[in-house]
């Protein structure tokens, strides 16, 4: 996700750094009109908005633990994190950031790579109103849409239930349209025919696209939170199972129907 938001970043007219652990990315980030630094805290001295694109909670926490990479980050500067990640992680790390004068919020991001490589992203925010209307012209240049949730965490949770229903979707579309398959109908008609129907979803029409290389990671997420609140989700639960056994893969539709 982050190589397309940085080309959007730079077409808006703002001055955007970038940096990786893969130095590789380098020329890449290059052709989209913006500059490498060689290492996060260079970017956060030079930045007044940063935005964190990594794949894990780990990954955040080590980036933004007091006194890490972002210890010279200006002081009133903002950093909005993307990734998705446990609530409590994200407001962990803005309370202990608060004090070195850095306000940490989260900034989730939904569609997919698709929607990032258009620039027409839907960004959940979480964060004071003040803040957020900071890094809204930001997030406007990869995002047609922009929804504050309310404080920082709140963005977690919306990015959380979004894949909850999404992964579900996505696993009940295979199982309808295998049971179609065995009974002899077209699996392409039927997928069009419900794409007009009250079982549209997205997972259907942008069926064969996707994988689930983050549904175990997401569906981890989101049995941590409905533990911690004390809610059953067995429907959730279902799904996750069924998510690491069919592993990160792409699908053909007759691996189920077959």
């Amino acid at each position: 996700m982050g190589l397309p938001i940085i080309g959007h970043l730079a077409r808006a007219g703002f001055r955007t750094l970038a940096t990786d652990v893969d130095s590789k990315k380098e020329p890449e980030v290059q052709r989209r009109a913006a500059l490498w630094v060689p290492d996060t805290a260079t970017l956060a001295r030079d930045c007044d908005i940063v935005l964190v694109c990594v794949g894990f909670d780990r990954e955040v926490r080590e980036l933004l633990a007091p006194g890490g990479a972002f210890r010279s980050a200006r002081r009133g500067s903002v950093c909005a994190v993307l990734s998705t990640i446990h609530p409590k992680t994200i407001q962990d790390l803005s309370r202990q950031n608060r004090a070195a004068g850095l306000d940490l919020i989260d900034s989730t991001v939904c569609r997919g790579a698709d929607a990032a490589d258009r620039g027409t992203l839907l960004s959940f925010v979480g964060g004071p109103r003040p803040i957020v209307e900071r890094v809204t012209p930001v997030l406007r240049a990869y995002s047609t849409d922009v929804v504050h949730t309310g404080e920082v965490g709140s963005a977690q949770v919306a990015k959380a239930v979004n894949n909850l229903i999404m992964w579900a979707c996505l696993v009940a579309d295979h199982e309808g349209l295998a049971l179609a398959q065995r009974y002899g109908l077209d699996a392409d008609l039927m997928r069009d025919a419900l794409r007009m129907s009250s079982a549209a979803n997205e997972a259907l029409a942008k069926w064969g696209t996707q994988t689930m290389a983050w549904a175990e990671d997401d569906m981890a997420i989101v049995a941590e939170m409905a533990a911690a609140c004390g809610i059953a989700l067995p429907q959730a639960d279902a799904t996750r199972e069924i998510c690491r056994a069919l592993k990160p893969r792409r699908f053909k539709l007759d691996q189920y129907g077959r």
